[in-house]
């Protein structure tokens, strides 16, 4: 039986949601390690002059605790 938990992380990108959530992995990797999956359970949008200029997302990371 493996014991898992779950971070929230919020991260964002000029580029995509895909991206903003690649970029919440990529952070929490460095300190979190067997990252199993993640979920994400919200996403936004930044607005400047019409336009689209910041994808922000708010993900659940899960991870095995050994």
């Amino acid at each position: 039986m493996a014991i898992l938990k779950v971070i929230e992380v919020l991260a964002n990108s000029e580029k995509s949601w895909e991206d903003a959530t690649k970029k919440a992995v990529s952070h929490a990797s460095k300190s979190v390690k067997n990252i199993r999956s993640v979920y994400i359970n919200e996403q936004s949008a930044s607005v400047k002059d019409g336009e689209v200029n910041e994808y922000r997302v708010n993900v659940k990371i899960t991870f095995e605790v050994k």
